[in-house]
Formats: C-alpha cells, structure tokens, sequence
C-alpha cells in the first residue's frame, strides 16, 4: 500500500459529507490520502500529534475542514511547515462567514491557504496542483482535467447558440 501523500484533517463526523468531495477529487487523479478525525477543541492533542507527525509519515499536504470559529487548520500550520489549505464549512448562525474568516485571518508566520465556504473539491484540486509540481505525471494529469474543463464549457455554449 502506498503511503498517503495528503492528509485530510475534519474538526468531527458531520463534515465528512463535504469533505468527502476532497478525497473524491484525489481518487480521480490517483493520489494517495488519509482522513482523520481530530478537533481542536475537542481533541486537540491529537491534532497536533496529527500535525507533528504528517511530515515523517509522507504527508506533503494537509486539507483540513473546518466550520464555525474554524481553529482546526490554524491550529495543524501551527505545529507543521507543510502547507494546510482550510476549507470554511457552512453552519451555524453565520453560514459559514465566520469560518472562513477564521482560516484566512491568520497571524503574519502561520499561513493557511483557503477556498471558498464548502469548497473541498477546489481544496483537492489545489493540493494536487501543489503536489504536481514535483510530480511531472499529475501536472500532466492536471492540464487534461483543465481542457476538459475548458471543452465542456466550449460545448455549452455551442448548446447555448443552438437553442
């Protein structure tokens, strides 16, 4: 079994119907992951025992989903030099406003990328446009998935014009 290469990190259970979207988007491009639960709250010790030990483990990206004041990517870039990209999670009484806050306000020395409020999927995309860039075969991997992107778009408008 090959080691992970990305670690995705959610703050408890009921985020896994988001973040699912993340490991979904690995699968597709053939990249190793894990995913844990851990809080920071909650379980703090085992986030940053999580975050401490990824690097020695293989781990060269963390996603990590967070809802509501959203310390659990803060909190995982605190303790690792490898880069931790935050997914805000829609919820509580701001919809997810206050989460994405959160991630993106970090203090100058503990950065955390971020994507939009549920935006696992883009979270994926990111880590494996980070990865690809040691990684000739997934950069490769990328630029098709982008001109399909691109063609499926250009069909959609040819859809557009015939109507």
């Amino acid at each position: 079994m090959t080691s992970p290469r990305v670690g995705i990190v959610l703050g408890s259970e009921s985020d896994a119907r988001i973040m699912e979207e993340a490991a979904q988007i690995l699968q597709d491009f053939g990249v190793s992951f894990e995913m844990i639960i851990a809080s920071a709250h909650r379980s703090p010790r085992r986030a940053a025992q999580y975050a401490v030990e990824a690097e020695k483990r293989g781990i060269e990206v963390i996603i990590s989903g967070a809802g509501m004041a959203a310390h659990l990517p803060g909190v995982l870039a605190s303790y690792t030099c490898l880069p931790v990209i935050g997914v805000p999670l829609q919820g509580g009484a701001l919809q997810g406003v206050d989460a994405l806050y959160s991630i993106v306000q970090m203090p100058p020395g503990v950065p955390v990328a971020a994507v939009a409020i549920n935006g696992a999927r883009n979270a994926a995309l990111l880590a494996v446009q980070i990865l690809g860039i040691k990684d000739p075969e997934l950069r490769e991997k990328f630029r098709l998935y982008k001109e399909k992107l691109a063609e499926g778009a250009a069909a959609k408008s040819e859809q557009l014009q015939e109507t």
